[in-house]
């Protein structure tokens, strides 16, 4: 039985909620999955008695833990003081909490004591206020399994089943930095990473395309050289090694040739030239799986939305869609 870790993220606000939301959903979908809580105990019974699940949810002690117990829903909560039920929005204690959890899940994944985990949102700001450095999850989970190069893949798809799958070539920057920080190392190794992602999920064709940085993929330099210089060096390189690769192409027509299906995923250079695609077609159903971590971590493709907290209303199809490319993932293992 494969054993996900879910953690629940800034508890003020809406990650509890669609956390426990999905896992209801997924508890009746899939009988060979056990779920595991990261978090506080406290948030995770008042959510679980909301939602009519299991009053008390059963303490989570490590692999063990039988699985003829009757349950497939635990929590592990490894705080020694509870976090109340009550914490204003982007208390520090919910931040540092959020922190924790995530080290939590990460060392329990690197111990195969968990098959993956599954992510629910923190704040970056809210976390940076405690005076915890702090880029992102992709970036922490990094640090802690010792990896250089992890690339976001962000994917998902339309209500007629046409997906976008979407790697990074760089991550959380500011934009006038983007230009300074992209090498060909960073597009090749996001061109790698989006073939593997191909591979894991058993598509037949596995085509790659990649963006250009500049409008109109730079027009042959009058527009920037980046194209020539950094990003088709990097083409050039993939396809040496066998992977079916296009570009640089111009971003502003590329994005439709992948949705209706000339490609099969696409590197884009920076953060908001991939994502803003993807949520337009994918913003509920979205999922942001992050390659080249020795473990199987997914999330939802969406914030904290302190403004919906509390309220009930939080949509929690994005994180059930990362519950279940999670389950995949480590049902058919790594290619």
């Amino acid at each position: 039985m494969r054993t996900l870790g879910v953690t629940l993220g800034d508890i003020t606000g809406i990650g509890p909620e669609v956390a426990l939301k999905a896992i209801a959903r997924e508890l009746g979908a899939d009988t060979d999955t056990r779920y595991v809580v990261i978090g506080t105990a406290a948030v995770t019974d008042h959510f679980c008695g909301l939602l009519g699940l299991e009053g008390a949810v059963p303490a989570w002690a490590d692999r063990e833990t039988p699985e003829g117990s009757g349950s497939r829903l635990y929590v592990l909560d490894p705080d020694p003081v509870p976090l109340p039920l009550d914490l204003p929005i982007a208390d520090p204690r919910a931040s540092l909490a959020a922190v924790r959890w995530l080290e939590v899940g990460a060392r329990l994944c690197l111990s195969s004591e968990l098959h993956g985990m599954v992510t629910a949102p923190v704040s970056k700001q809210s976390i940076l206020a405690t005076g915890t450095p702090f880029v992102g999850q992709t970036e922490f989970l990094a640090e802690i399994a010792g990896v250089a190069d992890p690339v976001m893949m962000l994917l998902g798809h339309d209500d007629r089943g046409r997906w976008l799958r979407v790697v990074l070539a760089t991550t959380h920057l500011p934009l006038h930095r983007v230009a300074s920080s992209l090498t060909t190392e960073a597009v090749l190794s996001a061109i790698r990473r989006a073939r593997e992602s191909c591979q894991w999920l058993r598509l037949d064709r596995q085509r790659i395309a990649v963006c250009g940085l500049n409008p109109h993929a730079g027009e042959g330099g009058r527009m920037g050289t980046e194209e020539g210089t950094i990003i088709e060096p990097a083409v050039r390189q993939a396809r040496a090694e066998g992977i079916d690769c296009h570009g640089p192409h111009s971003a502003d027509t590329l994005f439709h040739r992948v949705f209706v299906g000339e490609f099969d995923a696409v590197v884009a250079m920076y953060h908001d030239q991939g994502l803003v695609p993807l949520k337009m077609v994918a913003f509920e159903s979205g999922v942001n799986w992050t390659l080249g971590l020795p473990f199987i971590r997914t999330s939802p493709d969406h914030g904290t939305a302190y403004d919906l907290a509390g309220r009930g209303e939080a949509d929690p199809s994005s994180m059930s869609a990362a519950i279940r490319l999670a389950r995949e993932l480590a049902s058919v293992g790594r290619p």
